[in-house]
């Protein structure tokens, strides 16, 4: 039996009026009720409500009383404008009542027979609701942000009247440059603006997750996770860092049969692998210890780091104890590593050699076979207590003379096509060698997108923000990029979700394979929105157009697999799990051009739901991972190129989030409360501009590619904002050379007497002051409702110009020359420190030529502010007023490099010789060629007698 009820109260508490039914009716009705519940209203579920608490009323035939059976949240209803959908208005109420009569004695005791009593109701309940929900920035946060945004697009537009149809006649030059460089600002405001037009917070439910996944005396139905971490130089990045993050996964609280750890070794370093049989003897006692007292973090060397008197809330003695002892095991895991990396500065003349005499495969860093070596999870290794510790596995991937590697997209790619041999989890999880797991929950948090029934399927990936320690207290060079996690990718979570930044980032494994996100299937169509059987309005009348139309695309589709399922029956045998209607749709021959040629693989594509072939040796399949990083697995396939990490960019991450993002799919933003991810990050100015020259390298190299967002993919998936945050992160460093135009015009108008600007009257003086309002009121809104501090807004500022004016103007050069001359450049790893050593990285100086053009700026301004007053003293008072702007605008690029500035300075105040001679150099050969040019004087000379000189 099926209750038809209309659409119009399938959205509020079901009720039923009952008022000529005997009681074998009312207990089949709610019989039928509680089964087909969760099914015929899934709407419940996906627009956000909390699960619906039956709401039954009875109305005997001979009282007029309407008694509440079961409680539940009494809802008031509002109409959405143009859809068909109902929304909470107001908090659950819970009405009590009582009982009387001997007829409604007989209704609560078939409503006992029904177990309505049972106490674990409320516990089934509560896994049956969302595993996480939308949480909507207050409208008194974004209504006056959305009306700031407006205005200053209508004060921008009267700004450009102004300043267009107002010439500077007698500086016409300066005028000019600054109205384009201004007209490009606004442009790069509006695609950095527009996509954080609707942002949204998430809240996640990790006790729903335990219900609905981990019922007790059931083994887990959590899904499994692969997880990737990639390392290059030991030397530059120390292998006690590399050990910290393996063991911060090894411990995460996650069933241990569903964790693998895959450590990719691009530099194929013996080093490394030594670091890493370190570690797995240490994760045997490390592992139990974080999970007997649930430490937090799980990386030892920040565990042990924490300033926390363990003593002072009269904590357990065995645990202080315990402590201790694992605290001196650790100390002497460090003297063991730190022992490692000192032998490996003394590299042998024949190169390094094995324990059993044979020579390391590795010596020869560009030519050597792919290795693969399982540690843990494989030969019934446990920890101490006897316990299975999760799967450890070190691959470095073969590499030859004349084949393109691809740098770490093709690490990347080697990860994944190995972990789909050897354990195919069906998600997996990305960090960097230094990115340790902070909140060991980490997993669960993005299982909670991942798995939730009603939206997960459509999740290419949980993106976390990046936090970081070891840096100064100030900031200085704007590391944390506050602004851009905290805001920004908070506003492209409300369109189709955050871009992919590198690292802490969960994939769905299906769309990596560059499949297509699944699209929902709708009910069959009808003429009103009553439920099956029991239309009110049509009486279950269909369209026919549709029916016809559904009929014909089903036929098409059985002929087509019928044609082609012949073509897999080689890869499917003695293979469960495998989808058959994806199976279907491409032949054999068609799988290997776009995989490789792996059977294994293959197969394991096909299995959604993850998991090995049964019955497979582990020596088979270590053969097989072998073959599939081989250095010429991939030619001639779409890795790269449609599926995996895409290459063409060294910045291989905004290329992979974006082809997910055409295929349709979404991400998602996490941000728990315990940061999920912590990194370190370089806090010295050279390393730190060469980081940021890296990534605007890789945004030229996209811009000048075929994958460039301005015309690639469209009439796909991909939603109008996203595009725009998209261009906007490949068409960035173009501003630097705007912004170095405008930073040198402040100079430029102090040295020569002319500004860019006329004669300022009233209206002008409105326009100008309504715009500069309009900008502060617009991040003052920003860092209120992204819970943004003053200090981490301006550091970005600041840094904006200081990165513009250096790194990524060589990053425009070094693209264009790269891609149009061929000219390749070296990928430079960034360095990651061990210690901070009281922040002695913060004051080294390290020359590189990056630091020349900001310093130019820095010299020529300040000239500038020197000549500019020294004139208005010897010229009088009545030259002061139209100084003060030329002198503000001057004052504000300075501000704007101070820390650069102070980055120079260092410890001892002073500058480094070698950049002041090249700055003065370079700044008086500026100014020398342009007394010699001298633009914006007419070609017809100066007029003698405006000077007072009569050569008559």
């Amino acid at each position: 039996m099926s209750l038809g009820l209309p659409h119009h109260l399938s959205s509020t508490p079901l009720l039923l009026f009952l008022k000529f039914l005997s009681l074998p009716m009312v207990k089949r009705m709610l019989e039928s009720l509680l089964i087909n519940m969760p099914l015929l209203y899934p709407h419940f579920v996906e627009n956000g409500f909390t699960q619906c608490h039956f709401l039954i009323l009875l109305c005997p035939c001979h009282q007029g009383l309407w008694i509440l059976i079961k409680t539940c949240p009494c809802m008031g209803m509002e109409r959405l404008r143009g859809r068909k959908e109902w929304r909470s208005g107001r908090k659950s109420r819970v009405i009590n009542f009582r009982w009387s009569s001997t007829k409604e004695e007989r209704v609560v005791k078939t409503m006992v027979e029904m177990k309505f009593d049972d106490p674990d109701l409320p516990m089934m309940d509560e896994g049956r609701q969302p595993l996480s929900r939308k949480l909507p920035i207050s409208s008194s946060k974004i209504s006056p942000y959305r009306l700031i945004i407006i205005l200053r697009l209508v004060i921008l537009g009267l700004f450009f009247h102004y300043r267009i149809l107002h010439p500077v006649n007698d500086a016409y030059g300066l005028w000019l440059t600054s109205v384009i460089c201004e007209i490009w600002f606004a442009i790069s405001w509006i695609l950095d603006q527009f996509p954080k037009w609707h942002p949204i917070e998430r809240e996640t439910y990790l006790d729903r997750l335990s219900l609905r996944y981990e019922k007790e005396g059931k083994p887990s139905e959590l899904a499994s996770v692969d997880v990737f971490v990639s390392t290059v130089d030991p030397m530059k990045e120390p292998p006690l860092i590399t050990a910290n993050t393996v063991l911060s996964i090894l411990s995460v609280d996650y069933p241990v049969e569903k964790v693998a750890c895959y450590v990719s070794d691009d530099g194929a370093a013996m080093l490394t692998f030594e670091a890493l049989s370190e570690t797995s003897e240490f994760a045997r006692k490390w592992v139990p210890f974080c999970k007997r007292f649930s430490i937090e973090p799980r990386a030892p060397e920040w565990y042990f780091a924490k300033k926390v008197d363990y003593l002072k809330d009269k904590v357990d003695p065995a645990f202080i104890r315990e402590r201790r002892a694992m605290k001196r095991e650790y100390e002497e895991f460090k003297v063991r590593i730190n022992g490692l990396v000192a032998m490996a500065q003394k590299v042998p003349e024949d190169g390094w050699t094995m324990q059993d005499g044979s020579p390391w495969p590795g010596n020869n860093v560009r030519d050597h076979p792919g290795m693969i070596q399982v540690f843990l999870g494989h030969n019934g290794v446990h920890d101490v207590e006897g316990n299975e510790l999760p799967r450890l596995v070190y691959v470095s991937r073969e590499k030859r003379p004349g084949f393109d590697h691809h740098k770490k997209a093709g690490a990347m790619n080697s990860l994944v096509r190995v972990s789909a041999i050897i354990s195919n989890a069906p998600y997996m999880l990305n960090v960097d060698c230094d990115h340790y797991i902070n909140n060991s929950k980490a997993l669960r948090e993005a299982m909670c997108f991942m798995m939730d029934p009603t939206s997960g399927k459509k999740i290419c990936y949980v993106q976390f923000p990046q936090r970081f320690d070891g840096i100064d207290r100030h900031d200085r060079y704007s590391n944390r990029n506050v602004v851009f996690f905290d805001i920004n990718m908070k506003g492209l979570d409300g369109i189709q979700g955050p871009i992919y930044v590198g690292t802490g980032c969960v994939f769905r494994r299906q769309a990596l394979y560059g499949y297509d996100a699944p699209v929902k299937k709708k009910p069959p169509g009808r003429t009103c929105n009553c439920l099956p059987r029991w239309c009110c309005c049509c009486f279950g009348s269909k369209k026919k157009n549709k029916k016809s139309k559904s009929k014909s695309n089903e036929k098409k589709k059985s002929k087509e697999a019928s044609k082609q399922i012949h073509a897999l029956e080689n890869i499917e045998e003695g293979i469960e799990g495998i989808d058959n209607e994806k199976s279907a749709l491409m032949p054999q021959i068609k799988f290997e051009k776009k995989f490789g040629q792996s059977s294994v693989f293959i197969a394991a594509t096909l299995m959604e739901d993850g998991g090995v072939p049964k019955g497979a040796s582990s020596a088979s399949l270590l053969k097989e991972a072998i073959h599939v990083i081989s250095c010429g697995y991939e030619d001639k396939t779409e890795w790269g190129k449609e599926i995996g990490w895409i290459y063409g960019s060294v910045t291989e991450d905004i290329l992979t989030g974006f082809k997910m993002h055409c295929h349709g799919w979404r991400s998602v933003y996490c941000m728990p409360k315990i940061p999920a991810f912590k990194g370190s990050a370089p806090i010295n100015l050279s390393d730190r501009l060469h980081q940021v020259l890296r990534w605007a390298l890789g945004s030229v190299e996209i811009l000048l590619s075929r994958h460039c967002p301005i015309w690639y993919g469209y009439g796909c998936g991909l939603k109008w904002l996203e595009r725009f945050s998209y261009i906007n992160s490949v068409v960035y460093p173009l501003t630097s050379i705007p912004l170095i135009a405008y930073c040198t015009l402040p100079a430029v108008c102090l040295l020569t007497g002319k500004f860019i600007v006329p004669a300022i009257s009233n209206y002008a003086s409105i326009i100008f002051m309504a715009l500069f309002i309009s900008i502060a009121a617009t991040g003052i809104l920003e860092m209120q409702w992204g819970g943004v501090g003053i200090h981490d807004w301006w550091r970005n500022e600041q840094f904006w110009v200081i990165g513009g004016a250096s790194s990524h103007l060589f990053a425009l050069f070094q693209g264009l020359l790269k891609v149009l001359a061929g000219v390749n450049t070296n990928f430079t790893v960034t360095s990651k420190a061990a210690d901070d050593g009281g922040f002695s990285e913060l004051y080294l100086f390290k020359w590189t030529s990056l630091l020349i053009p900001p310093m130019t700026l820095l010299i020529i301004n300040i000239i500038g502010v020197v000549v500019g007053i020294s004139d208005a003293i010897n010229n009088g008072y009545e030259t002061w007023g139209p100084l003060f702007g030329k002198l503000f605008f001057a004052l504000w690029v300075i501000v704007h490099l101070y820390p650069f500035l102070k980055g120079l300075l260092g410890k001892q105040d002073r500058l480094p010789t070698i950049i002041v001679v090249w700055s003065i150099l370079l700044a008086s050969v500026l100014t020398l060629l342009w007394v010699r040019i001298n633009p914006f004087v007419s070609k017809g000379g100066i007029v003698l007698e405006i000077c007072g000189l009569n050569c008559d």
